[in-house]
């Protein structure tokens, strides 16, 4: 596989970012640390640019970081995961450089 075929599918990384929505019914205790980075998850919205910048999609996984630090142990594993946005970040770069 070459990078353009690589590329498209990138985009389904950001469906991790959906995974950021579980904090809207069990929000993560005011008393967890992290605060800051769970901030970050409002960078899951970048994962819309996927419709018109290819790769960029996978910025979206952002979106998880919302759970980061979450009490709940299972909620916590898919706000590390993400940290995979990082993947789409150099598409952003690379399309407004």
């Amino acid at each position: 596989m070459n990078m353009t075929q690589i590329v498209p599918l990138l985009g389904l990384i950001g469906l991790i970012g959906l995974a950021g929505l579980a904090g809207i019914r069990n929000p993560v205790a005011k008393t967890q640390p992290g605060a800051v980075v769970r901030l970050l998850g409002i960078a899951g919205f970048a994962g819309l640019t996927g419709f018109w910048i290819p790769g960029a999609g996978a910025a979206g996984a952002l979106g998880a970081l919302g759970l980061w630090n979450h009490q709940d142990a299972r909620l916590a594993r898919w706000g590390t995961a993400g940290w995979l946005g990082l993947v789409g970040v150099p598409f952003l770069v690379m399309h407004y450089l």
